[in-house]
This record gives C-alpha cells, sequence and structure tokens, in this order.
C-alpha cells in the first residue's frame, strides 16, 4: 500500500510541474518576463479550466472550431509512439545479440569496435537520415526498386524510415553499454569460478552475465530512451509524420501541450515504476565515521565561519603539473586545439571582415554570358562549399558562426556542471538519505519527457520573430533567456548525479580516516573529495557540451535558432533566417530543401558539429586515459628513447659474454 501511495504521489507531483511548463509559452509571448504574478494569474486561470472536462479542446489559432482533445490527439499519439516502441525494441534486440556475438571475439578485435563506436556517438540523428534517404534514393534510381516510404503522404503513412532511423542511435549506446558491463562482469571472481567448474563462456554469458548486468541496463536505458524521445519529434518532422508533433506546432495551447505532455510522460513513468518492483534497485549506503558528525547545515555554516575562512586558497589556482600532464596526451591536445583554432579564427573572421558573408546570385561561365549556375550553387565554384538558397556562402555562415555555437554552447556546458556541483553538495552534506531518495525519484521523472520538445516549448514565444514584426525581446535578452533555459532544465538531473557521486566518495575509508582526525566537512570537501572528483566533472562537461550542441540541432530543426528566427514570409516562401549565422540556424535555413537532392545543404552544416562533438570525444578520452594512467589501469603504450636506450645499456652491462668468465677450479690439476 506504501508504494502505490509513493508512486501515485509522484506521478501527481509529475503532472503538476506538465501543468507549470503549459503556461509558460502564453506568459513568455506577453513579453513581460519579468512580472511573476502574471506568470501565476495565467497558471490559476489554466488550472480553473483544467480541471473542468467541458474545456478540453482542442483549437488552431486563427480557426473558430473546437473538437475534443483526447479523440484529437489519440490517433497521432498512438502512432507516434508506435514508431517509438518499435524503434526501442529493435534497438535493444539488435543490441543484445550484437553483444552477445561479439563477446565471442579476440579483445584486440573488441576493443577496435569499442572506439568505433565511440566515434559513432558523434554523429547526430540527421546525419543517418539524410545517409538512409540518400541511400534508398539511389537504389530506387538504379534498379527502380523503392525500399520504403521516405515521408507520410495522406493516409499513405510511413513506418519503416522511421523506425530503422530511430532505432540506429540508441542500438549504438546500448551496444556499448553492454560490451563495457558484460567485460567488467566477466572480470569477477565468481566467473572464474564457474570456469573452473567447466562451464562455457557461453552458457556463462546467458545464464549468469546476462542475469547481472540487466539492472545496471535499465538504469542507463533511462538516459537512452531520454535522447530517443527528442530525436523521435525531429524525425517525425523530417519524415513528414503526422504524429503528435504536429498537432502541438499547429495548435501550441497551453491546454494542447499539457494533455500531450501526459499522454508522453504516463506510459513510460508506469512502465518503469513496474520494472523498479521488479529490478531491486534499493542501494543502501552506510556512512561509517561521518554519521557522527552533524550535518551540514548551509546557512548557519556559512554565517558562522565565513569570516575565519582562508579566502587566499580559494583563489583559483592554474594546475600547471596537471595540465601539462594531460596535454603530453595525443587526443586532449588535438581536441583542445581545435576549439582553440576554430573559434580563434571566427572571432578574426569577424573582426576583419565585420561578419561579411559573399553573395552570388547567378555564376556565368567564363565567356560572361551562359549562366553554370543558379542558388543554391553546388560545392566548387563559386564557393568552396556551395552556397544556400539565396546564394550567400555555406563556409562564410559557418565561419561566422563556430564562435556563437561553441562558446555559447561552453557556456551552458560549463553552467550546468557549476550550477549542479553546488546542489550536488547541498545533496549530499545537507539532506538526510531518505530525502535523498525522494529528490531522486522525483528528478528521475524527467527522463520521460523529451528534452528537445520541452525546450521547443518554452522558447518558441522568445526566440520566433513573425515577419515585419516589433519583437518583444531584444537579442540579448533572447540570448539570455535561451541560455537560461537550457540551463536550468539539466540542473536537476546534474545535482542529483554530482550529489551521487559526493555521496560515493564520502563511504571511502580515507574519508573516515580523515573524519577522525578532527578534518572538517569543508577540509573533506576541499582536500578529498574534489580531488577525486574533479575528472569525473570535467567528464561530465564534455557529455552535457555534445548534448547542448545536440540541442541545437534539433532546435534548428524546428526554426529554432540561437539569438532568434526571423520568419520568412509564406507569399514569397522565404525560408527562415538566423540573427547570429550560427550553424543551428545554417540548418534551418536549408532544411526546406531537404528533399530536393541539394544534400551539401545540410551535410556541412552537421560535419561542423561532428567535428566539434568528435574534438570533445577526444577531450574526454584524453582525460580518462590520464586518469587511468594515474591509478595504473592503463600503462601507456608508448616509452621514450631515453627509457629504451637505458634498458638496453643495462641489459648490455649484465649479458653473459666469454670475457666475463674465468677457471676457479680445475679437477685435472687436482
Amino acid at each position: 500500500m506504501k508504494v502505490v501511495i509513493k508512486v501515485t504521489l509522484f506521478y501527481l507531483l509529475g503532472i503538476i510541474g506538465i501543468l507549470c511548463i503549459s503556461v509558460f509559452p502564453q506568459f513568455f509571448a506577453k513579453g513581460d518576463i519579468t512580472n511573476i504574478i502574471l506568470y501565476f494569474h495565467d497558471l490559476w486561470k489554466f488550472l480553473g479550466n483544467f480541471i473542468q472536462p467541458g474545456s478540453w479542446t482542442y483549437q488552431i489559432e486563427g480557426s473558430i472550431g473546437e473538437f475534443p482533445i483526447l479523440k484529437t490527439l489519440w490517433v497521432p499519439f498512438t502512432y507516434s509512439m508506435s514508431i517509438l516502441f518499435s524503434a526501442i525494441c529493435t534497438a535493444f534486440a539488435i543490441a543484445f545479440i550484437l553483444a552477445f556475438f561479439v563477446n565471442s571475439l579476440p579483445k584486440q578485435v573488441v576493443q577496435g569496435i569499442k572506439q568505433f563506436l565511440e566515434f559513432l556517438e558523434t554523429i547526430p540523428d540527421l546525419v543517418f537520415v539524410v545517409l538512409l534517404q540518400m541511400l534508398v534514393i539511389y537504389i530506387y534510381n538504379k534498379t527502380g526498386v523503392s525500399l520504403f516510404t521516405l515521408g507520410s503522404y495522406m493516409d499513405d503513412r510511413a513506418y519503416a524510415g522511421p523506425i530503422i532511423t530511430l532505432s540506429i542511435l540508441p542500438m549504438i549506446f546500448l551496444f556499448k553499454i553492454l560490451l563495457f558491463l558484460i567485460e567488467e562482469e566477466f572480470s569477477k571472481d565468481y566467473v572464474r569460478f564457474l570456469k573452473s567448474k567447466g562451464l562455457s563462456k557461453t552458457v556463462i554469458l546467458i545464464r549468469h552475465v546476462f542475469r547481472n548486468i540487466l539492472p545496471s541496463a535499465f538504469h542507463q536505458s533511462k538516459l537512452i530512451i531520454w535522447a530517443t524521445l527528442s530525436s523521435q519529434f525531429i524525425i517525425e518532422r523530417i519524415f513528414n509524420v503526422n504524429g503528435l508533433t504536429f498537432y502541438i506546432i499547429e495548435s501550441f495551447s497551453p491546454m494542447t501541450i499539457a494533455v500531450s505532455l501526459i499522454l508522453l510522460f504516463t506510459p513510460f513513468f508506469i512502465t518503469f515504476q513496474l520494472i523498479d518492483l521488479w529490478v531491486d534497485e534499493s542501494t543502501t549506503f552506510e556512512s561509517h565515521g561521518l554519521a557522527k558528525i552533524p550535518s551540514f547545515q548551509p546557512i548557519s555554516c556559512v554565517m558562522k565561519h565565513i569570516k575565519i575562512i582562508h579566502w587566499k586558497k580559494l583563489l583559483p589556482r592554474i594546475p600547471i603539473a596537471s595540465l601539462r600532464r594531460q596535454l603530453k596526451n595525443y587526443k586532449f591536445a588535438i581536441g583542445c586545439l581545435f576549439f582553440i583554432l576554430t573559434i580563434g579564427g571566427s572571432i578574426g573572421y569577424s573582426i576583419i571582415t565585420d561578419n561579411h558573408v559573399d553573395q552570388a546570385n547567378i555564376f556565368y561561365e567564363e565567356d560572361g554570358t551562359t549562366i553554370k549556375s543558379t542558388p543554391p550553387h553546388p560545392p566548387g565554384h563559386p564557393f568552396l562549399l556551395g552556397s544556400d538558397k539565396e546564394g550567400f556562402d555555406l563556409l562564410d555562415q559557418l565561419i561566422i558562426g563556430a564562435k556563437y555555437t561553441l562558446v555559447f554552447g561552453f557556456l551552458i556546458a560549463f553552467l550546468r556542471v557549476a550550477i549542479g556541483l553546488c546542489g550536488g553538495i547541498l545533496f549530499a552534506f545537507s539532506i538526510s538519505k531518505r530525502k535523498q531518495s525522494w529528490l531522486s525519484k522525483i528528478v528521475d521523472s524527467i527522463h520521460f519527457l523529451p528534452l528537445t520538445l520541452i525546450a521547443y516549448i518554452l522558447l518558441k514565444p522568445i526566440l520566433q520573430l513573425g515577419w515585419e514584426m516589433e519583437p518583444s525581446y531584444t537579442i540579448s535578452e533572447r540570448i539570455l533567456i535561451e541560455i537560461i533555459i537550457l540551463t536550468v532544465l539539466v540542473i536537476p538531473l546534474t545535482t542529483v548525479l554530482i550529489g551521487k557521486d559526493i555521496t560515493n566518495i564520502l563511504q571511502q575509508e580515507f574519508i573516515t580516516s580523515a573524519s577522525v582526525l578532527g578534518g572538517s566537512r569543508f577540509h573533506i570537501l576541499r582536500h578529498h573529495v574534489m580531488p577525486h572528483l574533479f575528472p569525473k566533472l570535467t567528464i561530465l562537461f564534455g557529455q552535457q557540451f555534445i548534448q547542448v550542441l545536440f540541442i541545437f540541432i534539433h532546435l534548428g530543426m524546428l526554426d529554432l535558432f540561437f539569438g532568434g528566427t526571423i520568419m520568412g514570409s509564406a507569399m514569397f516562401n522565404e525560408p527562415p533566417k538566423s540573427l547570429t549565422n550560427e550553424w543551428s540556424g545554417v540548418i534551418g535555413n536549408t532544411v526546406h530543401s531537404f528533399k530536393s537532392g541539394q544534400y551539401w545543404l545540410i551535410l556541412f552544416p552537421l560535419l561542423a558539429f561532428m567535428l566539434s562533438i568528435f574534438a570533445m570525444q577526444l577531450i574526454i578520452n584524453g582525460i580518462k586515459e590520464v586518469q587511468q594512467a594515474k591509478i595504473g589501469v592503463t600503462a601507456k603504450k608508448y616509452k621514450s628513447k631515453r627509457t629504451i636506450n637505458h634498458k638496453e645499456n643495462t641489459e648490455n652491462m649484465f649479458a653473459p659474454t666469454s670475457n666475463r668468465f674465468q677457471l676457479v677450479h680445475d679437477k685435472k690439476a687436482r
């Protein structure tokens, strides 16, 4: 009974959060974001309508028609869920099958597969869509056989294309996770015992290893499904799927947003709660010496000790030795060099040319009369990477937009980690274990709402500027609001994640020793927790940066560009334009030519994103390798020339030769 009450309470809290989110677009559209009282007025008014079943109607702006909202949204909801669940089941089945067969391969081959999977993780889902559609068109042109429908039209619904595309990234993520979990499980003692009993590797894998890694795989699957939910709405837009995304964008009223999010939230919440009951996920942390120390009270502790803090010791110091050690790793050095050159080149180009973008409306042959090409120009001539629909050079746009995309991506990722660190410290030191469990459960519900869709709902009234309409916010205000929204949406997750890492560190024996010797909480945090936590924070920063770039891509596909979107005139068939030429804006400018066969319009902006994601992956892997080398997990694959020469000289010094022996005793002389 207690479990039912607890689950019901968590569900109601999730519904309340959804209702609060649904009112924000209406509040932001009024342009007075500082008037918080106005938001609560709109929220109270919406709650009054929400509890009245007669108000549950689907309305389109500019139309007088009203339709029952559940009846209207149920068919597109089932269409979207059929695609999503089919893709998830396909991805999970293929991942487990591949993990089973790959496990029988040699270790060197498995390591190569892991590195290849890390490369595939850098590829945005949009690239797979482009490549898949190019393959289908190529096969159709060569053989006349259409593998599947490239888009829905009327009653002809597309299934195969969206399902295949949507299942690729989840399959890659889960496949990689399973390989690491299986490798870790095979290193345990019970596996050696089973091998000594004569059990084959296949039997051990099926009967024991898979069963033991299922709980960990289940926890990881929440993040995978969260990412898949965000990708689905982009894929629905590309394949012209009239699913839930289409109806949310068409209506965009608080009632439509609330009901749509509740329909998405409910099945995943119930499913994972049932799995939670099946999988024993309760983990109890036994505190050793720290249990006797009073809990850290943030306000009273700060007010009491603020005068005795050694502020000079808290000043930021540059860890020269640590930085030098990191730069010796070629992966870390290459990744950092890419960002330095890209951002520096973009800033230098903007200073020198004042953000000039070349334009060529009509490109002629050498005779000056024969037309060679019209916009969009293909790569080669007159521009290296071609041009967009209006003849503007793609390369110039990518160079100018690099500083906005990368710098603000770094800023958002940094804020997520920094604020999450502050919250994680309070989570670990000042909250009891029972409250930690409750907070983790509440935050866990965020995984059941697609991040891209929530960001779109909150940012659309701020970023989209109507044609020849006066904007409600300045460009600085739009950038600031977007940074705040994209940061706040993930802070609960980073707070709980970092808080759990700190809690795990506090259970170590050296923390108990430091506490017994009289170390204060602040001393333990600064001198013991932070040195162990810093590498994880660096890796988390890289992961958040990659996630921010993925969100930029998704929002660009939905015509929400960083800094603002100038919506073109539908009468003149003008595409939306970006105010800053940042990379997602370049993608959005060209997405309307997606099905025209002019793939360079979208491939080159995606290539810029891929290179940035790959560079960050190099930095993350470099940090991991350095940390593993410090604790002796992995050895360096290279040796310095001085070490090799010293080893050779040592071996030669003690090598046995005929000159090193002399006759000590002669039996014949005896």
